[in-house]
């Protein structure tokens, strides 16, 4: 166990590491920086360059990832040139929030896909099993902003049943108690929590059926119908627990659809996490901005994976015995 948890966190380091270089480079091969962009708003041109030579930009690209990795290793992400901050505080307010909704969502889809494979496999063939099949297949081919933006024109506007976005009431939310405050926050994580929910709660179920069709016919279960253990318990204590192994695995590999999804979800529902700060970073050419939520999201992702991997580990006796 301890070699095999040891081999994981290598892998993790490295992956973390190569996120790190890809980052850095694929978004200093756009065109442009962020002073340029200041250009085009007539900026002058001395100071341009000026800026440009004190932040670096005019360094040869290697040069300046050399420097870039040895802040990294300091802590130090760099400056946001949109937000006027430095990349390691922005960073610091907005991940809690990103992690607040990625949490909820990974929580409802676990939920979700796990009750609603169960459903299936028990109800294997019947016309339940054939709708909810081509439900699910219809949510896994949605494009994720597509149906952010279909739940926030029912939900929030049309028929105005949550807030149509941001993560609190602006106006009211520093008048309300503890209390309030929590509901209001709450109010708002329903729509994107939701949607970002359903976009993986398709693949778990998927794969909670199969797992479950799986063990049903095993001799461990006929055992326990010859006991005269009842079909509900038999599902609840024996099959449903051994069928979950494989779902942990998935709900890891999920990971890094939920942080992509983020993405977009954030930005269409105004939810001011890492997607949302990421999005206009792009948009105003803020290199370090960028490239410090794309380094963020990646070690969560990986250290995502490396816990459900543990978790796998902790629940597999032929893993413990490694």
């Amino acid at each position: 166990m301890r070699r095999y948890v040891a081999a994981r966190v290598g892998q993790s380091l490295i992956v973390v590491l190569l996120v790190t270089t890809v980052s850095f480079f694929l978004i200093r091969l756009a065109p442009g920086d962020p002073f340029s962009f200041a250009g085009e708003m007539a900026m002058n041109p001395a100071v341009r360059d000026r800026l440009r030579a004190q932040f670096g930009y005019n360094r040869p690209m290697v040069e300046q990832f050399v420097l870039f990795v040895g802040n990294v290793a300091r802590g130090r992400l760099g400056y946001s040139h949109s937000m006027h901050r430095y990349v390691g505080d922005v960073i610091v307010d907005v991940l809690p929030r990103t992690l607040l909704l990625m949490s909820v969502a990974l929580l409802l889809s676990f939920v979700i896909g796990v009750a609603v494979g169960a459903l299936q496999a028990l109800r294997r063939g019947t016309w339940l099993d054939r709708m909810l099949s081509s439900v699910l297949l219809a949510f896994y081919s949605i494009p994720d902003f597509w149906l952010a933006l279909m739940a926030l024109l029912a939900l929030g506007y049309w028929v105005p049943i949550f807030p149509a976005g941001g993560m609190v009431d602006q106006i009211m939310h520093d008048y309300m108690s503890l209390g309030g405050r929590i509901r209001d926050v709450a109010a708002h994580l329903v729509l994107p929590a939701i949607t970002l929910a359903l976009l993986s709660a398709a693949g778990i179920a998927r794969y909670q059926r199969d797992a479950l069709l799986d063990v049903l016919p095993q001799d461990f279960v006929r055992t326990a119908r010859a006991k005269g253990v009842g079909e509900r318990m038999i599902v609840l204590k024996h099959a449903l627990r051994n069928a979950l192994l494989p779902v942990i695995t998935l709900l890891g590999l999920s990971l890094p659809s939920l942080v992509g999804g983020a993405f977009f979800i954030e930005k269409v529902f105004a939810w001011p996490g890492m997607g949302y700060v990421a999005a206009n970073a792009i948009a105003s050419r803020d290199y370090d901005l960028v490239t410090g939520t794309v380094i963020a999201g990646g070690i969560v992702v990986t250290l995502g994976s490396l816990l459900a991997d543990l978790l796998y580990a902790a629940a597999d006796p032929r893993l413990r015995a490694r």
